[in-house]
């Protein structure tokens, strides 16, 4: 009895059947762009190319549409006409597998049409120093970013704030907060605009901003996998000083250069901002981060170790040109799509 019991069980699952003979044993989770997705005991989700399977066979009904835009649900399951036979208690459908152009379980969203819905992520991330002895150190960091993805275009919010101590003097007290939207019209071309402000106290900055609109263009797109974005456009910077009554205001260029790729599951960032004025071309300034995410666990926690540089070409009296400043930042991150 335990035997016919175990037997049963190991029937009662969906097999896929491919060209050289090879006999998948798993759950069918779903066909979509080609490609049939299985989910097995002993090899986790497998993929194969729908070209190359034969036969599906499922327990359960699933939904089916096919490249007429027939939709159908039921058991799957090989016609004796050659290909597969849908069948529900209504009746019944013949197609063969490579005019099936989606399933997915009955009571979900067909993939395509949320394929085309935009979906939020959300990250939030901190880190906490400090050192005694020879001296005495504390910093401290947030950092907030959320992101709405559709298929054509990308909106983003975000906010940073950093503020660090060394006996008893401030060395850095920086807020920055965002906005950037970019609208592809094309799979490799996309317009843009974008807002930025803040303050920046140890550089006599009480407040700043910097908005510009222009062009993108991806010079790599490979997927989710690898991805440089150029974009060139004009901006306007305004910056106002606390050490004296004057205040910056100008119009100028703006060109970005934003590098993704992932390494496995951890993924590397490198963005390259150049902002120069028109009216003085010696007056510019230029943000560079590089950061390197890993994951900590499956689901959310994240380690991200980098780094930032900042040069003005004309600060204020007393005030560095270049300034790096080195990070380890714990992130939470949650929501429907990657927020890189």
């Amino acid at each position: 009895m335990c035997l016919a019991a175990f037997c049963a069980v190991r029937l009662a699952a969906d097999v896929v059947e491919t060209t050289d003979g090879s006999r998948i044993v798993g759950k069918v989770t779903s066909i979509h762009g080609g490609v049939v997705t299985i989910k097995t005991e002993y090899a986790g989700e497998l993929s194969v190319k729908q070209d190359l399977v034969t036969s599906i066979t499922t327990v359960n009904p699933v939904a089916v549409k096919t490249k007429g835009g027939t939709r159908f649900v039921g058991i799957v399951a090989p016609s004796p006409a050659g290909g597969l036979r849908i069948t529900n208690p209504t009746g019944s459908m013949d197609t063969p597998v490579a005019k099936i152009v989606e399933s997915w379980a009955p009571g979900e969203e067909d993939p395509d049409v949320v394929a085309l819905q935009r979906k939020w992520s959300y990250e939030i991330g901190v880190d906490i120093n400090g050192r005694t002895g020879t001296e005495t150190q504390t910093g401290t960091a947030l950092a907030y970013r959320a992101k709405l993805v559709g298929p054509d275009d990308t909106f983003q919010y975000y906010a940073n704030y950093n503020r660090q101590e060394a006996n008893s003097l401030v060395s850095a007290d920086q807020l920055k907060v965002g906005v950037d939207y970019a609208d592809n019209f094309t799979s490799l071309t996309s317009w843009y605009v974008r807002d930025e402000g803040g303050f920046d106290r140890v550089n006599d900055i009480t407040f700043y901003e910097v908005a510009a609109s222009g062009y993108g263009y991806d010079f790599i797109k490979n997927g989710d996998n690898e991805v440089l974005t150029g974009r060139a456009g004009l901006s306007y910077r305004y910056d106002q000083y606390s050490t004296t009554d004057s205040s910056l205001s100008t119009i100028g260029g703006d060109f970005e250069l934003a590098y993704a790729k992932k390494l496995g599951k951890a993924q590397l960032n490198d963005t390259l901002e150049f902002v120069p004025s028109f009216q003085d071309i010696d007056n510019y300034i230029v943000n560079h981060e590089f950061s390197y995410e890993i994951p900590l666990t499956k689901a959310r926690w994240k380690l991200k170790i980098g780094v930032t540089n900042t040069f003005n070409s004309k600060p204020v009296d007393n005030v560095d040109s270049f300034e790096t400043m080195y990070f380890t930042r714990l992130v939470l991150a949650w929501g429907k799509a990657p927020a890189p």
